[in-house]
């Protein structure tokens, strides 16, 4: 990929911007097929699908990399929850809102 300095059209940019977004789908199908595989192992762990302190734990790994990075904390909190809810939310088709 180019730096985006180094694009000196719109056009070249939205190429780099497209391409961006295919590999950050394709890392997010990466991750529903871990989402997946964690159903099976906390069904033979007798784990539920939500779990509180593992929410949190992530949230703030992600938030402190975002500040690493030189991104907005507070815009990738928000898209890592909505990400955790549709993962959780995944997990309880198979595992139920119950679970264990």
């Amino acid at each position: 990929m180019k730096a985006p300095a180094d694009c000196h059209s719109m056009q070249d940019l939205r190429v780099q911007i497209d391409a961006l977004d295919a590999e950050i789908v394709a890392k997010l199908t990466a991750r529903a097929g871990y989402i997946d595989r964690a159903v099976v192992l906390k069904q033979s762990e007798n784990m539920p699908a939500r779990i509180n302190d593992r929410v949190e734990d992530v949230v703030a790994k992600v938030r402190a990399r975002a500040v690493a990075e030189g991104l907005d904390p507070a815009l990738v909190e928000d898209l890592w929850r909505r990400l955790i809810e549709w993962s959780i939310a995944r997990e309880e088709q198979v595992l139920g809102p119950d679970c264990p």
